[in-house]
This record gives C-alpha cells, sequence and structure tokens, in this order.
C-alpha cells in the first residue's frame, strides 16, 4: 500500500520522502490547491497558518529576553519538570544531533537545549528560548501547531510552513495541569531527517505523559486547596473550582455575584449589590436575596455569609491574575491570560464597567508595546476583529498588504476616513 501523504512506497528511504514532501509543498504554495493527498493535519494548519497572513518568509521574533525570560521561566510550571524532560530526551538530542525545545501555551520556546552545533544552526532562524514559535506567527511547526489544536503533532521538513524551516523535522506534545486540564505548553524534539519516523512522535508523547504524571506527584491536588477559583473571561457562564476539588458551572446571575464578591472580600450589601447588578430599580430585595439562596446552595455549605454578603473563603480568578499582571507591567503575561472579555452578555452595570477597564487598559498596553506578534492575536481574535486602534498600531508595525487591507475596510465601515499608506 502507497504512503497516503505522498503517494511512496513501503520502506521508501527517509530522505526521498523529504524530498517527496518538499516537492509537494512546493506545489501547493505555488498553485494555491493541494495536488497531491497532504495529511489533515497539516493541510488544517497551512489553512490556518493562511489566514493568520503568515508570511513563508517570516522570521521568529524574541518576545521574552534576558530577566524577563528567567523570571518567567522559573514560575512557570514547566520548569518543576525540565530535571525530567533531561533526563529522558537530553542523550537523545546529543547523541542524534537534535533538540530538546520546551514552549508555554502562547507557543513561545522557553528551553532549546542539545546538540551544540544543532543549536547554532536552529539559532540563525531564531529557534531560541524566548522566540515566539505560535502557529499563528511561524505557520506550521511541531510546538506551535501542538499547542494550537492540543494535541500531538509530527511534523515533517516541507510540511512547515515557513521556508526557512523546512530542512527541518519535529516532533512534540502537549502538557496539560493534571488537575484541572489547563494547557501548559508542549514538549518538543527537533532535527533533521532522522527524525522522519512515527517513533519519534511516540517518544515525546510518552515524554509528555511522564511529564504530567511528575507534575501530579509534586503539586498538591485541588483538594486539599482551601480556596475557589473562579474562570470569567471569554464565558458568559463562569466555571468554579471549589475546595473539595468540584467543577461548577454557574447561571449567568450567579456568575455575576460571584464576580462581584470576589473583589470584595469585605462583603457588600444588600442595596450594594442592587445597584451593581441591576439598572431597572423596579428590582426588589426579594429578588436579590431568592438569587443568593439559590447561589448559597449551589455552593454548599458554609461558604457564603451575609451581613454583609460575602465569601467565607479566598477566591483566584482569571480576571484578578490579568489586572495583577497589567498592574505590573507585565503585559505579555497579561495578553497570555486574557482569554476574552470579562462575561461578555451580562448587562449588570457594575460587571459591565469591569469588563470595559480590563478590555481598554489591556489593549492600551498593547498598543503602546507596539509589539506586532501581541498585536496581531489582539486584532485576530473575535473581541479584537473590529477594533480599529488596534489595526491601525499592527499596521504601523507590521504594515503588510493584508493587515493594510484589512484596516482600509474597517476605515471605511466605520466612518474613520482613509488610512494613507
Amino acid at each position: 500500500m502507497t504512503d497516503p501523504w505522498v503517494a511512496l512506497e513501503p520502506g521508501t528511504d527517509p530522505s526521498e520522502r523529504v524530498r517527496a514532501l518538499r516537492r509537494a509543498h512546493d506545489r501547493f504554495t505555488a498553485a494555491g490547491t493541494v495536488v497531491r493527498p497532504v495529511r489533515p493535519v497539516v493541510a488544517a494548519s497551512w489553512r490556518r497558518s493562511a489566514g493568520a497572513h503568515v508570511s513563508p518568509d517570516a522570521s521568529a521574533s524574541v518576545e521574552l529576553a534576558d530577566g524577563d525570560l528567567g523570571a518567567y521561566r522559573a514560575e512557570h510550571p514547566l520548569a518543576r519538570v525540565m530535571p525530567l524532560f533531561r533526563e529522558l530526551m537530553g542523550t537523545f538530542a546529543t547523541d542524534g544531533e537534535h533538540l530538546l525545545a520546551v514552549c508555554d501555551a502562547q507557543g513561545r520556546l522557553l528551553w532549546v537545549e542539545g546538540h551544540a552545533a544543532t543549536r547554532r544552526q536552529a539559532g540563525r532562524m531564531n529557534f531560541v528560548p524566548g522566540a515566539r514559535w505560535s502557529e499563528s506567527a511561524m505557520g506550521t511547526n511541531a510546538p506551535g501547531t501542538a499547542v494550537a489544536v492540543d494535541r500531538p503533532v509530527q511534523v515533517f521538513a516541507a510540511e512547515h510552513f515557513i521556508r526557512e524551516v523546512q530542512p527541518w523535522t519535529c516532533a512534540a506534545a502537549p502538557v496539560h495541569d493534571p488537575h484541572s486540564g489547563r494547557l501548559l505548553g508542549a514538549v518538543d524534539i527537533t532535527g533533521g531527517d532522522g527524525l522522519a519516523h512515527p517513533h519519534s512522535l511516540a517518544f515525546v508523547q510518552a515524554v509528555a505523559r511522564a511529564a504530567e504524571s511528575q507534575l501530579a506527584l509534586l503539586a498538591p491536588p485541588p483538594a486539599e486547596e482551601t480556596g475557589l477559583r473562579l474562570s470569567v473571561l471569554g464565558r458568559d457562564e463562569a466555571l468554579l473550582l471549589t475546595p473539595g476539588g468540584h467543577k461548577i458551572r454557574l447561571g449567568r446571575r450567579h456568575s455575576e455575584l460571584l464576580v462581584l464578591l470576589s473583589r470584595h472580600p469585605e462583603g457588600l450589601t444588600g442595596d450594594e449589590l442592587l445597584c451593581c447588578l441591576y439598572e431597572d430599580e423596579s428590582v426588589t430585595p426579594v429578588t436579590l436575596r431568592a438569587e443568593l439562596a439559590r447561589l448559597r446552595r449551589v455552593l454548599g455549605p458554609g461558604l457564603l455569609e451575609s451581613r454583609p454578603y460575602r465569601l467565607a473563603v479566598p477566591v483566584e480568578s482569571d480576571l484578578a491574575v490579568v489586572e495583577r499582571r497589567l498592574a505590573s507591567g507585565a503585559v505579555t503575561a497579561a495578553a497570555a491570560a486574557y482569554t476574552g472579555p470579562l462575561l461578555p452578555q451580562s448587562q449588570a452595570p457594575a460587571v459591565a464597567r469591569i469588563r470595559r477597564r480590563l478590555s481598554d487598559g489591556l489593549r492600551a498596553a498593547l498598543i503602546a508595546r507596539g509589539d506586532p506578534d501581541l498585536l496581531a492575536d489582539w486584532a485576530h481574535a473575535p473581541w479584537g476583529e473590529d477594533d480599529l486602534d488596534v489595526w491601525r498600531a499592527l499596521a504601523a508595525a507590521r504594515p503588510a498588504p493584508p493587515v493594510l487591507s484589512r484596516l482600509a475596510a474597517l476605515d471605511a465601515e466605520q466612518g474613520a476616513g482613509s488610512y494613507a499608506t
């Protein structure tokens, strides 16, 4: 049976496989259509890369350098399992003239280690610690695509979207928090034709699973935590993790109440909550008390107290994380944690104010920073696709034809006048 990727016979030499993949990729990029079978995962990634306006001649930008990189790595959960990665993959990478790489959930490389000559060669295309290799910035590549689709990926030579990367082959697998399931990043093995084998992907998958097992041993499970964890960004219904490790999806009104109570540990009176939640002054305290009684039953005994209404345990939220990072000037980290507007459909006056303040503060920081990759992430997100100011900043930082075209369309749609190139 022939190889379904490039119609090669079984047992074909890996070098010929790579040359055939390069020819298939060249036909795809030149003609704009797939004239030979291409793996679905690669074809889908190419489409996403094109949709993100990645240039085949793009080069990676370094977002984290020197002290910023060191501080970020030290705090990152994957730092705990770097000794394990080195133990399992270090010798394999060095002896095979490969590289061990670890990236965060945004595709930024945190560690790149291995064969010295291979590191120097990879450094010429900025495959270095601190560089952004997300799919939206560098197109199809194993670490960037693995975190984009949240599953293991192997990318062979010409399957890479960027021409400069096509001499390389890589395999990567995502690593998750073993308790919450949150994506932490990916572990990757990168090298030459010698990695063009399914065993490379199986190997890196096994390493990722070992890392998750190690994290489970190193980190206490949620059941041992004493506070609540609240996710409210980019979702209309909050997700709450209780001290007992139970996940609760809250209704919209209960989500709003938790946001407000989490920001006021000293508590809020019934009248204060009425003003925060309702524009309609005809809503009575009885209605609010009924909502709070239902919330108390949802949370369980001992978590919601009254006179004033307050939570009996600390609350950590993704909203608070973004606010803290933004206040400290860590714009890249704040943007990474921002998964969307706060409870987007909420009409509660106080929630709307918090949502607007956070969004305006973050976008202003991104515009001031002027980083084209961070601006592109915002501009291509659902909440930023019509953000004229961000598109203007992106056009100034990266005046690519698709960006200028989109900016001109927004100018016309929003009546802001024409944009002179």
